[in-house]
């Protein structure tokens, strides 16, 4: 498995820096990254949220323990 740091990018943006994740959109078969996602807790695993590009519509991505609890 990839270490966390890999796998989220750090931008800079005003002096504060955010993490840039990369999603994937499962109704229109394409990859998109976004910095602006929410972190989930169900049933003990955590996921990485947020809208999509193409449509009105959420996509989830899982992460894991650690990761979540470096981007909350």
């Amino acid at each position: 498995m990839q270490n966390c740091d890999t796998l989220v990018r750090k931008i800079e943006k005003g002096g504060v820096v955010m993490a840039e994740m990369e999603f994937f959109d499962v109704k229109s078969k394409k990859k998109f990254k976004s910095s602006n996602f929410r972190i989930e807790e169900r049933k003990g695993r955590f996921f990485a949220v947020t809208k999509s590009p193409s449509g009105d519509y959420e996509c989830w991505k899982v992460v894991s323990k650690d990761m979540a609890a470096k981007l909350k």
